[in-house]
């Protein structure tokens, strides 16, 4: 049974093929040239006309505008930050179905952890970047790296690693001051740590 319907399936297929192969399609009303010019030809010439160097050099000297520049430490310091929220208003689904109502309390680190915690450094100064290339966060993939100047493409491409930047709305709510910065969850807090880096000899 099995072989029979194997052989029906490619008695099919080959009919289909052959009918394909022989079958003209025959103009049917009205036609006109086209006037456009081939997209794939446009294409090749707009490529012709991209200033490589250019857009790579914007490319890795971009920066964010809200990008939150901060100084360097000139000493260790250690503070916990709180994230707990009220809300201020009723929030509602699409049916207008209350989900949370005015005066909820939450913390989102009780939903969503920050297991490898946060790096934030300078990375126009060498010295931060030489600290955290010798820092455990460095090898700790999890740890997401965050800069609060320098640019993040070429120090993505020096690290082997992905590189972010530091914006108003994270220094703001982190409270965070200075760099070098370490920000790892601990009893559904936030420990941030300010690191002052040894002085040039």
């Amino acid at each position: 049974m099995r072989c029979n319907l194997l052989l029906c399936l490619w008695a099919v297929t080959c009919v289909t093929q052959a009918l394909a192969v022989h079958y003209r399609l025959e103009i049917v009303g009205p036609t006109y040239p086209i006037g456009e010019q081939d997209i794939r030809e446009e294409f090749k010439q707009r490529a012709t006309k991209i200033d490589l160097d250019a857009l790579f050099n914007t490319h890795n000297r971009y920066q964010p505008a809200n990008l939150h520049p901060l100084p360097r430490t000139s000493s260790d310091r250690l503070f916990t930050v709180d994230l707990t929220q009220t809300l201020d208003h009723d929030i509602k689904d699409g049916q207008g179905n209350l989900l949370y109502p005015h005066g909820f309390t939450f913390n989102p680190l009780q939903y969503a952890g920050l297991s490898g915690g946060l790096v934030v450094i300078d990375g126009s100064d060498a010295e931060q970047v030489e600290w955290f290339k010798g820092s455990p966060y460095f090898q700790n993939h999890r740890a997401v790296l965050l800069l609060s100047g320098g640019y993040a493409a070429p120090l993505k491409q020096e690290l082997q690693r992905p590189v972010y930047y530091l914006t108003h709305d994270i220094a703001t709510r982190l409270q965070l001051k200075a760099t070098p910065s370490v920000v790892v969850e601990q009893d559904h807090k936030l420990t941030v740590r300010e690191v002052r880096l040894a002085a040039k000899p």
